[in-house]
């Protein structure tokens, strides 16, 4: 007999046994009425699968493997092979939709999501909830700063987490934005530390900095003219990049430029923001669009549609100088000019 036809052979016995004990068991089994599902693991693969369908952000840790934070919980790339990160549960032991990623001075991995936040020493998960003392459950940004310490910002204000003790950061109320789903008066939107080591924190009350133990209003040192301001972060110039629900701001040493014009809709503001190898500033407008700024000139990148990439909801350089864009759609890289998706099965 050929071996091809041995293998149909004893694949079909097999079968025939397994489905004749089925029988067997099932008249003698009570719990008949309980399904009993069996995947072989070829059925579970599906080729070409989303990491997500929303992708909130990704991260690069030190050692260079890739995080990816989504509504289905955290995922880690780690050479070619892309791990579910199980450990991080709520309170009550379900998933969470993972809102920032960040990396301590020790090379632990830290996350904040819709249930408190969670850290990774090497294999361990520690999740932190507001019965630890963290100021709020819900939370949408972390970051660490060169101290090893965590800040932390939520929908009820700000912390900072020294591995031992939560300490809250008191700062004016707010205005709840009505444009977006979620928002509140004490809504801190982006927590970031600059080269001289100064923190900012994003809120819905404006701009402030925090040094010494003080918070300081940076708002109208700086000129804006609407509470509501988001992310933010420091380009290889030293130049803070402002974003607003007013438009896009540069800011160096004490002097504010503002790079949007009338010429483009703000919206709901200006999201997501990074710089790429030529020192091009990317950034999201209205939740849709996507410019770049030179230094000299303001250009929106045309999507058209077979090639739009994902509703964005953050832009992010690699340390290949690579540009991704994640969001509402899944995950996608930037290359040549067109957005290629990016599923669990790369291409990486």
């Amino acid at each position: 007999m050929p071996l091809y036809t041995l293998k149909i052979w004893m694949i079909l016995c097999q079968a025939f046994t397994i489905l004749s004990c089925q029988g067997q068991n099932s008249r003698n089994d009570t719990s008949l009425h309980k399904p009993i599902v069996t995947q072989h693991p070829i059925l579970v693969h599906r080729p070409h699968e989303q990491i997500s369908q929303v992708v909130r952000m990704m991260f690069q840790d030190s050692k260079g493997h890739i995080w990816f934070g989504a509504e289905g919980g955290a995922w880690k790339l780690t050479g070619h092979s892309l791990i579910h990160i199980d450990g991080i549960k709520s309170e009550t032991g379900t998933g969470v939709t993972i809102k920032d990623i960040t990396e301590d001075k020790d090379g632990n991995i830290w996350l904040g999501h819709t249930d408190g936040i969670s850290s990774v020493r090497r294999e361990k998960v520690t999740n932190y909830y507001e019965s630890n003392g963290l100021i709020s459950n819900d939370v949408w940004n972390i970051s660490s700063d060169t101290d090893g310490k965590i800040w932390i910002g939520t929908i009820d204000g700000a912390c900072v987490f020294d591995g031992k003790t939560f300490t809250n950061i008191e700062l004016p109320l707010g205005i709840k934005d009505t444009t977006v789903g979620v928002s509140s008066e004490k809504m801190v939107n982006r927590i970031f530390q600059d080269r001289k080591g100064t923190i900012w924190i994003a809120s819905n009350a404006g701009l402030f900095t925090y040094s010494n133990n003080k918070v300081t209003d940076a708002s109208n040192g700086a000129e804006f003219k609407t509470n509501f301001v988001g992310m933010g972060f420091e380009d290889k110039a030293g130049v803070l990049w402002i974003t607003s629900k007013e438009g896009l701001f540069a800011y160096k040493d004490g002097v504010t430029k503002k790079i949007t014009d009338e010429n483009i809709g703000i919206g709901k503001g200006i999201g997501s923001i990074a710089e790429d190898k030529d020192g091009k500033i990317w950034f999201v407008v209205n939740q849709h669009y996507l410019y770049t700024y030179d230094g000299n000139k303001l250009t929106e990148f045309k999507k058209t549609e077979d090639n739009k990439g994902p509703v964005i909801f953050q832009i992010y350089k690699d340390q290949s100088d690579r540009m991704w864009f994640v969001g509402f759609g899944g995950a996608f890289r930037l290359e040549n000019g067109r957005f290629i998706n990016i599923t669990k099965d790369g291409p990486w």
